[in-house]
């Protein structure tokens, strides 16, 4: 059972146990209010209505139920295939699209669209629900993926990410000017403390994570990047620009309503990526044509 002391800043913020509960252990409300009802949520050990006001001191408690794991099924949905041969694939996933099934998003992803148009010919290794996936980006990031056929390739793949030996390079809007034409942010990073939601540059069960960034234009209150990852985490991008007060702009966990754009998703797309063939060991280098809602909002920031 993992359990949470409610602080007095908490109970200043009078929050119910139902929207508390939700945040603090990166639920859904609807999924807490469930588990409150089936009493695996407890305040002090008892069982408690969803409505309750937590007071400081108060130590909730909650037993997740193993969750049985989704099995992704094909879907025909159209993808686009910049590159294939029999060992692997890269994609250029679209803006709004996940990456594999969960809970929230259990079909339609780019997982269901591979497994119909590759015949469920993907490689195993991340079991039946992330089949074929070695690396992810968020559903509001646009661009390049690759993904392996066979576990071999998996494997030869993996490989070279384990040591940052793929070149991925993104572009990104982001609020403000940096002081630099170029620089780099080595900061690490882990799950948020409080919202298990988000990640966070921490030295609490984190870890390294590096990315370089140079500026390609600058507006009255935005620049456009071009950023290199060394590393691979988590939103690394998204809190590396917020932490050092650059956030990208439209990102709604991140950012800063200030730079919005009138956009519902961070501006950042997966635009160049570089790799050794694990099978052929030719190096393949592809590029991703700007989308068109970058493109747009790019002309907003006056970029």
């Amino acid at each position: 059972m993992n359990e949470y002391i409610v602080t007095e800043q908490d109970a200043e913020e009078k929050a119910r146990l139902d929207a508390f509960a939700a945040k603090q252990f990166g639920l859904s409300r609807a999924r807490v209010q469930d588990l409150i009802s089936e009493g695996l949520i407890t305040v002090n050990g008892k069982k408690c209505e969803k409505k309750l006001l937590l007071s400081a001191g108060d130590t909730i408690g909650i037993d997740l139920p193993p969750e049985r794991e989704l099995e992704a099924i094909p879907q025909n949905i159209p993808i686009d295939i910049i590159y294939e041969d029999e060992h692997l694939l890269v994609v250029d996933k679209p803006r709004g699209m996940v990456v594999h099934p969960a809970a929230g998003n259990p079909d339609k992803t780019l997982v269901n669209a591979l497994l119909y148009h590759c015949e469920g010919r993907l490689s195993s290794i991340n079991g039946v629900i992330r089949p074929g996936i070695v690396h992810r980006i968020d559903k509001d990031t646009s661009g390049l993926l690759i993904v392996a056929k066979t576990d071999d390739a998996h494997k030869g793949l993996a490989e070279q990410i384990a040591v940052h030996s793929f070149v991925r390079k993104y572009e990104a809007i982001v609020g403000g000017h940096l002081r630099e034409p170029e620089g780099t942010v080595c900061a690490p990073i882990g799950r948020h403390k409080t919202d298990r939601k988000k990640m966070a540059v921490t030295d609490h069960n984190s870890k390294e994570a590096t990315t370089h960034w140079r500026v390609i234009s600058e507006s009255k209150d935005y620049s456009h990047l071009e950023l290199t990852l060394e590393t691979g985490r988590t939103h690394q991008i998204r809190v590396h620009m917020a932490y050092i007060g650059h956030p990208v702009a439209g990102d709604t966990v991140y950012g800063n309503v200030r730079y919005r754009l009138g956009m519902e998703g961070q501006c950042l797309f997966a635009k160049y990526i570089s790799f050794v063939h694990p099978i052929t060991s030719e190096t393949l280098t592809f590029e991703a044509a700007r989308p068109t809602y970058f493109s747009d909002a790019l002309k907003r920031a006056g970029l």
